[in-house]
């Protein structure tokens, strides 16, 4: 989502570092709260749906137990995490841009710097993703790394047509 607000407004003819920094803001804040309230309500769905089948194998009502209590901080702690990731990924993002606002470098070079740190947010996220899956991290950075290149490419190449 960041490359994207970062083609379509740093790269266009009349880049605005205001329009740059506030839409990278309320992008990253609407992203977190849509995904945080999705993903809240999936899991209290999943964790209720889960509670009832337990409960029936029980035939006893878990209503304030442990697993009752385990499941509603699992809600909470999931959508935190998904609130929270798109927010820390604009930071980081962001700061080539605070740079530019600061005058200690220009905006197209804040906009390279910034798509570097967001690949680079993208082969982290893969290759933490591939050690939690057993699988080889290097092999699932670069995939995650390969999309946002192409991502990229293809947007730069949307917002050159324009």
């Amino acid at each position: 989502m960041l490359l994207g607000v970062v083609i379509g407004s740093a790269f266009s003819e009349n880049a605005d570092l205001r329009v740059i920094l506030t839409t990278m803001l309320v992008s990253s804040l609407s992203l977190g709260i849509s995904t945080g309230v999705s993903v809240y309500e999936a899991e209290t769905l999943e964790q209720d749906k889960r509670i009832s089948e337990l409960e029936q194998a029980l035939f006893r009502n878990l209503e304030e137990t442990a697993i009752a209590r385990s499941a509603k901080k699992t809600v909470t702690l999931v959508s935190l995490v998904n609130f929270i990731t798109p927010l820390i990924s604009c930071l980081l993002t962001i700061s080539p841009f605070i740079l530019s606002a600061l005058r200690v470098i220009g905006i197209r070079l804040a906009a390279w710097l910034s798509i570097a740190l967001a690949l680079a947010i993208l082969f982290v996220a893969g290759a933490y993703l591939g050690k939690l899956g057993n699988r080889n991290p290097w092999v699932k950075g670069l995939r995650m790394l390969v999309l946002g290149i192409v991502a990229f490419v293809i947007g730069y190449w949307i917002e050159s047509l324009i």
